[in-house]
């Protein structure tokens, strides 16, 4: 995928944070129990965080490119639509059944940060 896709990507991202977040806090505060408030802004907070690294990843790709950083992106991207996207439907009222897969996305997650690292550590270094 082009990189301005991607761009495009994690910019709907961030507007999606906005929105939710905003939602959150004015639109359902007065509809949602505790819990279910907590794991909507639980999810705009993770969804959050992995936007920026996702963004900090499309910045290294722009100056070394390397294998793995594809995967790690699509593992974040995977990881955080399962993951954030099971709590907004959860905290909505949806099917207790989507309970399971809010683990599975933060696993998804994990993966991701587990392949960063192997992506940076197969870097090889350039003699100075």
């Amino acid at each position: 995928m082009p990189s301005r896709l991607l761009w495009l990507v994690a910019a709907l991202s961030g507007l999606a944070i906005v929105v939710l977040g905003a939602w959150g806090a004015h639109g359902l505060a007065d509809r949602l129990d505790a819990g279910a408030l907590n794991a909507w802004h639980t999810g705009v907070r993770y969804q959050a965080w992995h936007t920026l690294a996702f963004m900090m990843i499309l910045v290294w790709r722009e100056s070394v490119a390397l294998r793995g950083q594809r995967l790690v992106l699509a593992l974040w991207g995977t990881g955080v639509a399962l993951f954030s996207g099971s709590l907004y439907l959860l905290a909505l009222g949806g099917p207790p059944l989507l309970g399971p897969v809010t683990p599975l996305g933060g696993l998804v997650m994990m993966a991701g940060w587990v392949m960063l690292g192997v992506t940076a550590l197969r870097r090889r270094l350039e003699p100075s």
